[in-house]
C-alpha cells in the first residue's frame, strides 16, 4: 500500500551532537504541555548556560520534507509524561506523571467503555471486516458532515454534523493551533496526519486503530479546574469533575470483576463515563455549571441508546439513568495533588526552572528527565538528622548543649543549613543541600548574612595574593636595584617584600608566603582607626587576647579580631599606593603642576570607576538598580536622605516618606525630622563630591545611578559625555577646603571607598557572590555580608590548588525520549578556571588545617577516618554574626541593643574531594535569647560524620554507587 510504503520512509534517528535536520512543532497544545515547542528557545538558552547537545535526532529527508509542508511527525505518542528527577546514580526520586490516571494498555479499557465510545464518536473503528481500513477517513460520515455545512451555508435548518473520526480528532486537540480546526487546509493535514500515523507501522491497521482508542480515552480535553489546571484523559476527569476513584470505575464497568456490585454502583460508574465522552465535544460548556442540565439529558439519552443497541441490560440502563451525577465542590473539596516536599526536590526544580525560565506548572509537566548531582540517599539523612536536632534530648546526645552552645528549652528555634560539595572534572558537584525548614529558602544561597570571622578568609587570602603579585613583580630585581627601592617610600606590604627578598635571596614563592604567615600583628584593641569615614574601635573575642602580638597563622587559628583589621588596613594602603597618583593626594599638597595632574587625574580615573559602576547597573530595571545600590548601603536616615534627594529631586516630601519608612521601617525618624531631612538634603543645598560623601558612596557612583533613572536608553559613551563636569567636579572639591585635615579626612575617605572598590574586584574572581563591600575596615569581620556557600566555594579553590569550576547541579537534561524531538543536553566540559596561584592555596589550606587541628573548630579534629583508621586531613573557618541595631548616647555608649539574627557558620575541606558549609541560624527578636558561638556548627558537622564517613574512601564510595548511592 503507497501510505504505508511512504510512511516508512519518515524515519529519524538519534546521533551525537546538535542537529541540522529536525524540526520542532510550532503550535499544537499537546506538543506545547510538553515542551517540545519551547525546545528550540531552551536549546539557545541552555547553550548561553553553559550546557551542550550532546544527542539530538536527525529527521530523514523524506520526514523533514514530510513535517516542513506543516504535517505531524509520526510515532507512538505518549499518553502520560511529566518531569522526572533522579540523583547521582540514575535512581529517580520526583516523578511528575500526567495525567495522573491512565489506561497503560488498550488490554486495560473495559469493553463497555469501549463500546460507548465508539458507538457516540467513532461506532466502525475497530471493525475487524477491513484490516486495511484508514481509520482518518469516515466516508459516510464525512458525506453527511458536508451535507449539514451546505444545508448551513444555504441558511436551511438542521442539526450541524462533524465530520472528524476520533484519529482526527486526536491529531486537532493534540497539534493544531488551540486544539481547533480552522480551515479546510488544517482539516486537510489533520487527516493527511491521521492516515500516515495509521500506517507507520505496515497496511494492518487494528493495532493502530487501537492505539488511537488508548490515546483518546488517556488525552481528551476536559477543559480546566479550579486550583488544577488543564484536565486531560477520562481518567483524570472522573477524579477532577465527580471525585471518583478511577481504578473503581473501571472495575465497576469490568464484568469480570463486578459480580458482587449493585446495579446502583455500575449505572453510577457508566453515567459518569458516557458524560465525560458527551462533554468533550464542549467541555468549557458541559461541565460549567450553567450546561449541566443539557449534559445530563445527553447522557440520558445515549444511555437509552446503548440498551436498544443491546450494548447493557434494561436493569443497567434504568439504574444509570436512575443514578445522579454528583459534580466535586471546588471551595470545599479542592482537587489538589500535593507535590513531595523536600529540600533536595524544592532546590532542583528551583533550579530547573531558573535554567529553563518556565514556571513550576509548566515544568512539572514537561516531558524532561534531569539528572542532578545529589545523593539523595544522603541529602535524606542530613535532612532527618538536622530536623532531629529540635528535640533536646536528640541534641544533648550529639552534644549540642552546653556553653556557647545551646539550652534545652531552645533547640527548636535554631535553623541548620548544611550542604556537601565535591571536586569533579565536570565541576564543583553539590550533593547534599539540605536544612530544617523544609522551605523552598536556603540560607546558604539565598541569603546576606553577616557570617563574622570568616570574613578573615577572604582578606587572608587577598593577603597572600598581593605577597605573590609582589614576589612576581621583584623576585627577578637585582639586589642593588632592590636596595634603592627600599629606600622609597612604599606601603608596609610593599616594603616588608623587598626586605625579604633583599635577606632571602633563593626568593623561594612558597617560602616568603610561609614567611608572610609569621608576620606578626598587634591584638591590642585601644587604637582608634579612622574608616568609612569617622573612627571606629575593635574589639577581640575574649579580652585575653588583647596583648597578643600574633603571627597570622595563630590570629586566623585563634579568630583573633584586632591583628586582621590591621591587615586589611595595610591591605587598602597597599591599593592606594598602586596608583602613585592616589597616593600624592595625601603627601604632595602644594605641587606647582597640582591643577594639571589633578585634571588628569580625575579624567582617567573617574572614567575607570564609570566603567565599573556602569557594568554594575547596566541592563537592570529602575527598581533593581536603586536595590543594588541601597543593599550595598549601610543604610540610615541621613545618608537614605542625602541619596533620595540627590537621585529623584522631584519627589514630594510623601514620596520621600514614604521611601525612608520602606526602607528603615520601625527605625523611622518622625515627620518632624524626616521634614528637616527632606529640607536639608534638598537640590542644589550639597554639591555632588558632599553628596557622596554623606552617603559614604563614591559620588560618581551616585551620580551614574540618578543619570540612568532620569535618562532613557543611554550608552556607556554618552554617560561618559554628560560626566564631564561631574569628573572634575568629584576629585577637585578635596584641594579647595583651607584647613589640611580636614581635607585630609575627606581624601582619606574617597580613597578607602576606591581601594574597597579594587578589593572587591578580587573577592568576586574568587566568588563573592554581592556587588559591593562596605569601605570599612569591619569588612575584616563580615560586616560586608557573605553567603555561607560562597565561602564554601573559596574552600573549594583552596582544596583544588587554586584552579575554580562551576558549580554543578545538573549533570543531564534529556528532553523528548523516544520521540522525533528527542534532545540531550550536557554541561559543557570546561578547564578549570586558575584564579589563585597554587602556592597561595597551598598556604592557605595548611593554615585552615591549624583551625582544626588546634583553633575555633578543634572539635572535628581527628574525626573524619577511612575504614582502614588513616585520619583525613580538615580544615576550616568558623565565624559568629551577632547582629543588632544599637542605639547611642551622645557619649558615644550603647543605651538599646536589640538583635536582628544571630548566626554561626562553619566552612570546611575533608581530604582532597569534599567541602561544604554548615550553618546554625535564628532570625528575629529570638536571637536575643542566643549565644552560641561557631562552637555549635563544628559540634553539628562532628555528629553528622558517621553518615559522611562512608562516602569518603574512595573504594567504599564505589561499591556503595552499585548499590545505587554514590558521590563518585
Amino acid at each position: 500500500m503507497f501510505i504505508s510504503d511512504y510512511a516508512r520512509t519518515l524515519n529519524y534517528q538519534l546521533e551525537p551532537g546538535p542537529s541540522e535536520q529536525l524540526i520542532f512543532p510550532s503550535e499544537g497544545p499537546f506538543d506545547e504541555r510538553l515542551g517540545y515547542v519551547s525546545l528550540p528557545k531552551i536549546q539557545a538558552r541552555l547553550l548561553t548556560r553553559g550546557f551542550e547537545v550532546s544527542q539530538q535526532v536527525r529527521f530523514s529527508p523524506a520526514l523533514y520534507d514530510y513535517t516542513q509542508q506543516g504535517f505531524f511527525a509520526p510515532y507512538t505518542e505518549k499518553v502520560q509524561a511529566g518531569l522526572t528527577l533522579k540523583d547521582c546514580s540514575g535512581a529517580p526520586f520526583y516523578r511528575f506523571n500526567y495525567p495522573y490516571h491512565h489506561y497503560s494498555d488498550f488490554s486495560d479499557i473495559p469493553p463497555l467503555v469501549i463500546q460507548s465510545l465508539l458507538f457516540i464518536e467513532n461506532r466502525h473503528l475497530l471493525s475487524s471486516k477491513n484490516p486495511l481500513a484508514n481509520p482518518a477517513v469516515d466516508w459516510p460520515r464525512l458525506g453527511i458532515a458536508a451535507i449539514s455545512q451546505v444545508t448551513k451555508a444555504l441558511g436551511m435548518s438542521g442539526q450541524s454534523s462533524g465530520g472528524s473520526t476520533l484519529a482526527t480528532q486526536v491529531e486537532k486537540y493534540r497539534h493544531s493551533a488551540d486544539g481547533l480546526t480552522d480551515s479546510p487546509v488544517e482539516k486537510l493535514k489533520q487527516m493527511v496526519s491521521a492516515s500516515v500515523r495509521a500506517y507507520y507501522h505496515g497496511p494492518q491497521t487494528l493495532a493502530a486503530r487501537k492505539l488511537v482508542v488508548w490515546a483518546y480515552l488517556n488525552s481528551v480535553p476536559l477543559s480546566a479546574a479550579p486550583s488544577y489546571g488543564e484536565v486531560h484523559g477520562i481518567g483524570d476527569g472522573l477524579w477532577v469533575w465527580f471525585g471518583a476513584n478511577f481504578q473503581e470505575v473501571n472495575r465497576l464497568l469490568d464484568p469480570k470483576r463486578n459480580q458482587n456490585d449493585t446495579l446502583k454502583d455500575i449505572g453510577l460508574a457508566l453515567r459518569q463515563i458516557t458524560a465525560l465522552m458527551i462533554a468533550h465535544r464542549r467541555p468549557s460548556f458541559y461541565l460549567a455549571p450553567k450546561g449541566r442540565d443539557e449534559l445530563a439529558r445527553l447522557t440520558d439519552s445515549y444511555i437509552r441508546l446503548f440498551m436498544q443497541q443491546g450494548m447493557i441490560t434494561g436493569p443497567l440502563m434504568a439504574a444509570a439513568l436512575e443514578a445522579k451525577t454528583q459534580f466535586r465542590d471546588f471551595k470545599s473539596n479542592p482537587a489538589l495533588m500535593r507535590v513531595a516536599s523536600s529540600k533536595g526536590l524544592q532546590l532542583a526544580r528551583g533550579r530547573l526552572s531558573q535554567l529553563l525560565a518556565t514556571q513550576f506548572y509548566d515544568l512539572d509537566r514537561m516531558d524532561l528527565t534531569a539528572n542532578t548531582s545529589l545523593n539523595i540517599r544522603l541529602q535524606r539523612a542530613a535532612s532527618t538528622f538536622l530536623a532531629e536536632l529540635a528535640d533536646p534530648a536528640i541534641a544533648q546526645q550529639v552534644g549540642l548543649i552546653g556553653h556557647r552552645l545551646l539550652s534545652p528549652a531552645h533547640t527548636a528555634q535554631v535553623n541548620y543549613s548544611f550542604t556537601l560539595l565535591q571536586q569533579s572534572p565536570q565541576g564543583f558537584k553539590v550533593r547534599v543541600q539540605t536544612d530544617n525548614t523544609n522551605q523552598p529558602f536556603d540560607i546558604n544561597e539565598g541569603s546576606k548574612l553577616e557570617l563574622g570571622s570568616t570574613a578573615k578568609i577572604r582578606v587572608l587570602t587577598t593577603y597572600l595574593e598581593i605577597i605573590a603579585e609582589l614576589h612576581q613583580k621583584y623576585a627577578t630585581t637585582e639586589q642593588g636595584e632592590l636596595k634603592q627601592l627600599a629606600n622609597q617610600q612604599q606601603d608596609s606590604l610593599t616594603r616588608w617584600s623587598i626586605n625579604y627578598l633583599l635577606a632571602n635571596p633563593e626568593r623561594s614563592l612558597t617560602k616568603m608566603l610561609d614567611a608572610a604567615m609569621a608576620r606578626k600583628y598587634s591584638a591590642n584593641p585601644s587604637e582608634q582607626f579612622f574608616t568609612g569615614g569617622g573612627i571606629h574601635v575593635f574589639h577581640n573575642f575574649s579580652p585575653q587576647d588583647n596583648k597578643l602580638n600574633a603571627t597570622l597563622t595563630d590570629s586566623l587559628r585563634l579568630s583573633l579580631n584586632l591583628p586582621f583589621v590591621r591587615l586589611l588596613r595595610d591591605i587598602v594602603r597597599y591599593s592606594t599606593y598602586q596608583d602613585i597618583n592616589r597616593a600624592r593626594l595625601l603627601s604632595d599638597d602644594k605641587h606647582p603642576k597640582r591643577q594639571e595632574y589633578l585634571s588628569r587625574f580625575a579624567d582617567r580615573e573617574g572614567k575607570a570607576f564609570l566603567s565599573r559602576f556602569w557594568k554594575k547597573y547596566a541592563g537592570k530595571t529602575d527598581t533593581e538598580q536603586l536595590d543594588i545600590f541601597l543593599n550595598g548601603l549601610k543604610q540610615t536616615p541621613v545618608r537614605l536622605a542625602a541619596v533620595h534627594r540627590y537621585i529623584l529631586p522631584d519627589a514630594t516630601f510623601a514620596q520621600f516618606q514614604q521611601f525612608l519608612q520602606q526602607r528603615l521601617g520601625s527605625q523611622t525618624p518622625d515627620n518632624k525630622t524626616l521634614n528637616q531631612l527632606y529640607q536639608r538634603y534638598a537640590p542644589g543645598k550639597y554639591s555632588l563630591p558632599d553628596q557622596g560623601y554623606i552617603a559614604r558612596v563614591h559620588p560618581l557612583e551616585l551620580w551614574l545611578l540618578a543619570y540612568l533613572m532620569q535618562t532613557d536608553q543611554v550608552t556607556f559613551n554618552d554617560a561618559i559625555q554628560a560626566s564631564q563636569v561631574q569628573r572634575q567636579e568629584v576629585y577637585g572639591w578635596l584641594f579647595k577646603t583651607r584647613h589640611r585635615n580636614a581635607r585630609d579626612s575627606r581624601i582619606r575617605t574617597m580613597l578607602e571607598v576606591e581601594a574597597f572598590l579594587d578589593i572587591h574586584q578580587r573577592w568576586v574572581k574568587l566568588g563573592y557572590p554581592f556587588q559591593h563591600l562596605v569601605p570599612s575596615l569591619a569588612t575584616a569581620l563580615g560586616s560586608s555580608g557573605d553567603r555561607p556557600l560562597a565561602l564554601a566555594t573559596l574552600l573549594g579553590i583552596i582544596q583544588n590548588g587554586g584552579v575554580k569550576y562551576p558549580t554543578v547541579r545538573i549533570q543531564s537534561l534529556a528532553f523528548a525520549q523516544d520521540t522525533p524531538y528527542e534532545t540531550h543536553f550536557s554541561p559543557q566540559i570546561i578547564a578549570g578556571e586558575r584564579v589563585m596561584m597554587k602556592e597561595v592555596a597551598d598556604t592557605l589550606k595548611q593554615a585552615l588545617a591549624q583551625v582544626v587541628n588546634n583553633g575555633t573548630a578543634r572539635r572535628l579534629a581527628g574525626v573524619f577516618q577511612l575504614d582502614d583508621g588513616t585520619q583525613l586531613t580538615v580544615g576550616g573557618k568558623t565565624g559568629t554574626g551577632d547582629n543588632r541595631i544599637e542605639s547611642v548616647n551622645s557619649s558615644g555608649q550603647v543605651t538599646r541593643s536589640v538583635a536582628r539574627n544571630r548566626t554561626a557558620t562553619l566552612v570546611f575541606y575533608i581530604g582532597e574531594s569534599y567541602f561544604g558549609t554548615l550553618t546554625a541560624y535564628v532570625a528575629g527578636n529570638a536571637a536575643e535569647q542566643f549565644s552560641f558561638t561557631s562552637a555549635l556548627p563544628s559540634q553539628v558537622l562532628k555528629g553528622m560524620a558517621p553518615m559522611i564517613a562512608p562516602y569518603l574512601d574512595d573504594d567504599a564510595a564505589v561499591a556503595a554507587q552499585h548499590q545505587g548511592h554514590c558521590l563518585h
